[in-house]
């Protein structure tokens, strides 16, 4: 029976023990090289841990009806300008600029969730506040990418806050928390560090402690941020009450048809609340 390099060993094992003490002695000196470099790719190739999105408890203890759609996106085509959608969110726009009212329940639940972790909404303004006050000003938003510009659709659309991660550019777990004040922080766009402060409600890399999103959802990371070359996305659609979950999975649903339509997307929903604070990805 011909000789095959062990594959299963411990990882801990050096790969010449893996193979060469393990092969009968004629076989020569190139075939015992060739099967160390065979046994050393497959060590190397072993599979990564799953990473994990997490919800931790304090944010329960804050607000206990917390509701979490997820999009996980594996594959898809993210242009750099897209007519159609284009078309579609430049209508919401023109919709919600003449229509929408900043005294608004979901806006105001989000203020309020802002100001139980002790953060000003007038100075650190709920993306969704922003997101609406802008396009108030100005009925308009810069198109960015295709994925992007979707997720402002659906937020202005349902008034949730909605944004994204390349999951890519994360280590560990993807976790929403409160900061212990060590963590770091580069803001969209800037190379400047600018660290959370503790208690903060933030979303965040376990493994690096890279901050992902500030205060909640008041402004995104550098990192992490979407491109035209991102393939692999974590999409969040948060909900607080008036905005029950159902319509939080009709945001989420129409989100991930969206992507499929139009970016050509490999797509799954889930969604975290109290009773389910975790999930695999």
């Amino acid at each position: 029976m011909p000789f095959r390099p062990i594959l299963t060993y411990p990882y801990r094992a050096v790969a010449y023990r893996t193979t060469v003490l393990k092969m009968p002695p004629q076989v020569d000196i190139f075939k015992k090289s060739f099967y160390v470099l065979i046994t050393l790719f497959c060590i190397q190739r072993r599979k990564a841990p799953l990473k994990k999105i997490v919800i931790e408890n304090e944010i329960f203890d804050l607000c206990p009806d917390f509701y979490r759609g997820l999009v996980i996106v594996s594959d898809l085509t993210n242009h750099k300008s897209y007519k159609r959608i284009r078309k579609l969110l430049k209508k919401e726009i023109d919709l919600q600029a003449s229509s929408a009212t900043l005294d608004d329940p979901r806006i105001d639940a989000w203020i309020k969730a802002h100001e139980k972790f002790g953060s000003s909404p007038e100075t650190y303004p709920p993306s969704i506040k922003s997101l609406l006050s802008r396009i108030k000003d100005n009925p308009a938003l810069p198109f960015i990418n295709s994925a992007v510009a979707l997720f402002n659709y659906i937020s202005l659309k349902y008034h949730l806050p909605c944004g994204g991660d390349d999951v890519e550019s994360i280590e560990g777990n993807l976790t929403l928390g409160l900061s212990d004040g060590t963590e770091k922080f580069i803001a969209l766009g800037s190379d400047k560090e600018e660290p959370p402060e503790a208690g903060e409600v933030i979303y965040y890399d376990s493994a690096t402690k890279n901050v992902m999103c500030r205060r909640w959802n008041w402004r995104n990371g550098d990192q992490t941020k979407i491109e035209p070359e991102t393939k692999k996305i974590v999409i969040n659609i948060d909900c607080l009450l008036p905005t029950d979950p159902e319509t939080g999975n009709q945001a989420r649903d129409e989100l991930a048809e969206l992507l499929v339509t139009h970016c050509q997307a490999t797509v799954s929903t889930h969604a975290l609340h109290s009773e389910c604070r975790e999930m695999e990805i």
